[in-house]
């Protein structure tokens, strides 16, 4: 996939920057395909994550307490938002501190789903953002891409292709 790193101005505030990420071919983010994938069946649930965002951005800050941790590799930061530990949505992220969060995929994960693996649109949303991570931590490392504005913003080289690394 060929992949932009976008700052969401609209969920950015105060408190944490929120970005997600362009898909080149399909000229939309991840996010908005998220949304558009499960606004028929979980329209509350979208509602409450948007409302999630928001409140991350202007008023708390990306606190631990609203994602669950761990669901990549170990370090890399991706992790699954969510609003209600009941949901049926998984939207996964990357999670820098309280400052920054960069949204990925996700999708409706059944209930008899214990691990990601058994889903395939949850494993290759995750899969995804695994490699970004890995991507950005080394830019990070050789200088390509840095922190700005007190960690709320990412500059630098912020194009991925999460299919050269296959």
């Amino acid at each position: 996939m060929n992949l932009t790193l976008v700052k969401l101005e609209r969920y950015s505030g105060e408190k944490a920057s929120i970005y997600t990420l362009y898909d080149n071919v399909e000229e939309k983010t991840l996010f908005e395909t998220f949304i558009e994938e499960n606004k028929s069946l979980f329209l509350s649930e979208l509602k409450d994550i948007n409302n999630r965002l928001i409140a991350i951005g202007t008023k708390t800050g990306a606190r631990e307490v609203f994602f669950k941790i761990n669901e990549g590799n170990p370090g890399d930061g991706v992790c699954a938002l969510y609003d209600n530990p009941d949901s049926n949505l998984r939207l996964y992220c990357i999670r820098y501190g309280t400052a920054l969060v960069v949204l990925g995929g996700g999708g409706n994960k059944p209930k008899n789903i214990r691990a990601l693996q058994e889903n395939p649109k949850l494993k290759k949303e995750n899969y995804i953002l695994r490699e970004v991570s890995k991507t950005i931590t080394e830019r990070l490392k050789n200088k390509d891409i840095w922190f700005v504005n007190n960690f709320k913003d990412l500059e630098g080289e912020l194009d991925f292709n999460t299919d050269e690394n296959e």
